[in-house]
């Protein structure tokens, strides 16, 4: 339909054309065939086809003389094609024509000819150019949307080693607590001791007891911040990884979809679990293909453990470590579910609000 435009400009010459020699204007059924044979044309979109119905169109115009005129609208088609030889076939009823038709007639259907040429031209054309554009358009969005991707790619890598960085410095800080602060409370809570052992004095001792109470009280205090820093600096997708790189019994999937930083009642279960699970593999499944699957929801954290190993005579009450597993979830008021279709999976599911109490 691109066409069109030109098709009702060069049917209107056509017209004008066969008007002119007053033996075809008398005559309606060229006109009706040209209509007919340029709606073929428009609605096939094979160049066979177009050929086929070109060269149909200079046949018929050796008996109904006045398709002729409409020759520069029926050629158009086919111009600029791989079939365009074909056009030459109108040449046979041309040739007839000039012989036989005024000067005036032959003359205007060779210009509309070279019109009809220009005018495919200029389609070919700009249907190229118009192609050309898509295509640098459709480039230009590609390389958008990598452009995209790679910047979201940078900001969360950047982000994940803010994080690393965070958890590295929690991880310094609980051990220069640990090493230094802590030697120095152990140091003094067992001098406080031992002026206790040699000190006779009631009231003395009685003050000395409350320093060793302060001093008991800052050390559990210390303790307790060291641990919940240590807790906090364990990293849950590094220490999955570094599992998985050791893991050489199949190729494995790994793919990290949480971006908070879990429990650490639920880091410690996930860690175990998979331990727990790669065990499994290599001691059980013929499996060529493994996966971990961490999902992050609203409400809950997700694990999914699956291989594509053949399961046979599966029983869960059987295996140590899975009755392992289902304790360490229940613990955390989480649910477990483990299906052996086309392959061995274990989908677990734990609640936020639960697993931070």
């Amino acid at each position: 339909m691109k066409d069109l435009p030109d098709k009702i400009i060069l049917f209107a010459f056509c017209f004008t054309a066969y008007l002119l020699w007053p033996e075809w204007s008398a005559n309606v059924p060229p006109v009706i065939a040209a209509v007919i044979i340029t709606g073929f044309l428009s609605y096939f979109n094979q160049e066979k086809v177009h050929a086929l119905l070109t060269v149909t169109a200079a046949v018929w115009s050796i008996f109904l003389p006045g398709l002729t005129a409409f020759l520069p609208l029926l050629c158009y088609d086919l111009l600029f094609c791989q079939y365009q030889f074909f056009c030459l076939a109108a040449l046979i009823p041309l040739f007839s024509m000039w012989k036989n038709a005024p000067l005036a007639v032959s003359g205007t259907i060779t210009v509309l000819l070279a019109v009809s040429i220009c005018f495919k031209y200029r389609a070919v054309v700009l249907a190229g150019l118009k192609r050309d554009y898509n295509d640098m358009r459709d480039t230009t969005k590609e390389i958008a949307m990598q452009l995209k991707q790679q910047n979201r790619d940078l900001m969360e890598k950047q982000d994940y080693e803010i994080n690393i960085a965070t958890l590295n410095e929690r991880n310094r800080i609980a051990r220069e607590i640990h090493d230094n602060v802590g030697h120095l409370l152990s140091s003094s809570i067992l001098q406080v001791g031992a002026l206790l052992a040699v000190n006779k004095d009631e009231k003395i001792r009685e003050n000395l007891l409350v320093v060793k109470k302060t001093l008991d009280e800052a050390m559990n205090t210390i303790r307790i911040s060291v641990h919940d820093l240590y807790d906090e600096s364990i990293d849950l997708y590094a220490q999955v990884y570094e599992l998985i790189q050791k893991f050489t019994f199949c190729k494995m999937d790994y793919d990290y979809g949480i971006k908070g930083n879990p429990n650490k009642k639920i880091k410690y279960a996930f860690i175990a679990i998979i331990r727990e699970s790669l065990s499994n593999m290599i001691k059980h499944s013929n499996a060529t293909l493994a996966s971990i699957t961490f999902r992050e929801h609203p409400a809950l954290y997700q694990l999914i453990i699956s291989d594509n190993g053949t399961v046979k005579n599966f029983n869960a009450e059987n295996g140590i470590g899975l009755k392992n597993i289902t304790d360490r979830i229940h613990s955390l008021n989480g649910n477990i579910n483990i299906t052996t279709d086309n392959g061995f999976h274990i989908f677990i599911s734990v609640p936020k609000e639960d697993s931070d109490q």
